[in-house]
């Protein structure tokens, strides 16, 4: 009886070191880490993570919600994942110029929260592209494939001068030798 009771035992202590060890790693995956930071234009983009470092493998669900300059408010709006990163979020342009408060939630299964004070500015477009002249040059000379022009009629001239030499001294010779 007492080997029986030792198995037994060994079993429930297993059992339980088991469930022990499982527990934190269980509670550990439950917690986000969420970093704010705006777009650098009328946006916010999110990153999520696990806190230990790990790097999101599945879509959360998160909400922001925005308060602006002159006591304006955004949200709450539902961020989608985006293709930029596995954990990356982005809001779009849901924000005015000025300065915000912004804050990120998820809620559970996952639960985290994130503050940050995002500057919104007005979109930037690259600068027009100055007009080209189709007629000008751009390097001031007479074409970019004008250039190979003489250098062709020059060698045309040479290679037409050595034959019509070989042809007259070849001439002479066989005259000569009869």
């Amino acid at each position: 009886m007492t080997v029986i009771r030792k198995v037994l035992a060994a079993v429930f202590a297993g059992l339980a070191l088991t469930l022990l060890s499982a527990a934190p790693a269980a509670a550990r995956a439950d917690k986000l880490k969420l970093t704010v930071a705006g777009d650098g234009a009328q946006g916010v983009t999110i990153q999520a993570s696990y806190t230990d470092g790990r790097r999101l493998d599945r879509v959360v669900r998160l909400v922001l919600t925005a308060t602006g300059p002159d006591g304006q408010k955004v949200g709450p709006v539902q961020l989608e994942p985006q293709p930029e990163g596995q954990g990356f979020y982005s809001s779009g342009p849901v924000l005015t110029t000025g300065t915000w408060k912004v804050t990120v939630n998820s809620p559970a299964p996952l639960t985290a929260k994130a503050s940050a004070t995002v500057q919104a500015r007005a979109a930037q477009s690259p600068p027009a592209p100055k007009p080209v002249a189709v007629n000008e040059p751009a390097d001031g000379g007479s074409g970019a494939g004008a250039g190979w022009w003489p250098f062709a009629a020059a060698g045309l001239v040479l290679v037409a001068a050595a034959m019509g030499v070989a042809m007259l001294f070849g001439r002479r010779r066989g005259t000569s030798a009869d």
